[in-house]
């Protein structure tokens, strides 16, 4: 490998909203790096998922709209 051109590859502390804390290691030049979410937050992962329904939306369409 060529010398001094790839970027340094260091642990990174990320910090989700949540408070959850891990130990990544990346090239990113930071040494914190801040989330918003995360898997132990997030709604996919914990389960508490909302399944929006778009179910019924043509016949209310219908039935404002009709003209009988």
């Amino acid at each position: 490998m060529k010398k001094n051109i790839h970027p340094k590859y260091q642990s990174v502390s990320v910090i989700c909203s949540c408070g959850n804390k891990v130990n990544i290691f990346s090239t990113i030049n930071k040494r914190n790096l801040h989330l918003d979410i995360c898997s132990s937050c997030h709604p996919f992962y914990t389960g508490k998922q909302r399944v929006v329904s778009r179910g019924g939306r043509i016949e209310k369409f219908n039935k404002k709209f009709s003209f009988n």
